[in-house]
């Protein structure tokens, strides 16, 4: 019996935690400073919520951005419920984490990016950096050996796998 550590999954289940840990400080306390965030997620998951207009007008997937006005966070283990405001007019979404695609704060240039593989195995593809007082996450995965900066290196935990 071959037995192996899972790293794609646990990857999977850290990175909705920390989406989850995000939005409930978000929900207690607001958006702090110049935070905001663009998340894109599949309109067809069976557990989204949305009115028929927007899945009729999202049919496969679909970009919210929190970010001046939102109302009724409401953060579980399995999703968040929030109220956005489309052309005037407030609509209710349930979101699941399962159902998130990218999760970007741009403010502080950091991304999340959850890839669907053929095989139905899930992996994240992690596109960020840091604060720019502390080393870019492409720095951390590979080291840099010239001196110029780099852009964020989007980097698959595919290559990872056997």
């Amino acid at each position: 019996m071959s037995r192996s550590i899972d790293y794609g999954n646990l990857m999977h289940r850290a990175m909705r935690g920390l989406i989850q840990e995000v939005l409930i400080s978000i929900a207690k306390d607001g958006l702090p400073g110049a935070h905001h965030f663009f998340i894109t997620f599949d309109t067809m998951h069976p557990d989204v919520e949305i009115a028929d207009w927007l899945s009729d007008r999202y049919p496969g997937e679909m970009t919210v951005v929190i970010q001046h006005w939102f109302d009724n966070l409401d953060v579980t283990d399995e999703g968040f419920a929030i109220t956005l405001n489309f052309g005037n007019n407030p609509e209710p979404l349930y979101i699941p984490y399962d159902a998130i695609k990218t999760f970007v704060d741009p403010s502080v240039e950091f991304g999340l990016r959850f890839e669907t593989q053929d095989d139905e195995d899930e992996a994240e593809t992690i596109v960020a950096t840091a604060d720019a007082d502390e080393a870019p996450m492409d720095e951390m995965v590979e080291p840099d050996t010239e001196d110029a900066p780099k852009e964020a290196e989007v980097v698959s935990l595919d290559k990872f796998r056997k």
